[in-house]
C-alpha cells in the first residue's frame, strides 16, 4: 500500500492542530485532553475525525460566530435526544457567551419542534449544568 500523500497528511495535521486548539477553548481542555488520553487505537479514529472535521473544520468557518454555534449544537442535540451531549454542550455554550436565557430559549423553543420528551431531558441536563457552573447565581449578579 502506498504511502499517503505528504500534503494531505500536512493538511489533516493543520485540521486537527485547529480543531483542537477550538475544541479546548469551547469544551474545556481537561475533558478534550482527557477524550484523547483514553482513546485506544480503535477510538483515537473517532478523535480523529471530530477534531479534523467538527472543530477543525466546521467550527473554524467563517460565517457564524462561535455563539450562534453553540446555539445551533443545543437545538439540533435536543432533537436528536442526546442528553450526555447537551451536557456537555451547554458549558461549551457558556464559555461562548449565550445566555442562560438564551439557553432557556433555544430549549423551549426545540421542545415545540422536537418533542415534549426530548425537550424535557434537554431542561434537566441544561438545569443540572447551569446550577454546577453557578449560572443562576451570575445572572441574578
Amino acid at each position: 500500500m502506498a504511502d499517503a500523500d505528504p500534503k494531505t497528511q500536512t493538511e489533516t495535521q493543520a485540521l486537527f492542530d485547529q480543531g483542537l486548539e477550538l475544541r479546548r477553548e469551547v469544551l474545556g481542555a481537561d475533558y478534550v485532553d482527557g477524550s484523547i488520553a483514553r482513546a485506544n487505537d480503535f477510538m483515537m479514529a473517532f478523535q480523529h475525525i471530530t477534531t479534523e472535521w467538527c472543530w477543525g473544520y466546521t467550527w473554524s468557518r467563517p460565517g457564524l460566530e462561535k455563539k450562534t454555534r453553540s446555539m445551533l449544537n443545543l437545538a439540533m442535540l435536543t432533537a436528536l435526544n442526546r442528553p450526555a451531549e447537551i451536557k456537555l454542550h451547554v458549558k461549551g455554550a457558556l464559555n461562548n457567551g449565550v445566555t442562560v436565557e438564551e439557553i432557556k430559549e433555544i430549549l423551549l423553543q426545540a421542545t415545540v419542534y422536537c418533542g415534549i420528551p426530548a425537550g424535557l431531558d434537554a431542561f434537566k441536563v441544561a438545569n443540572q449544568v447551569l446550577e454546577e457552573e453557578g449560572a443562576f447565581k451570575a445572572q441574578q449578579a
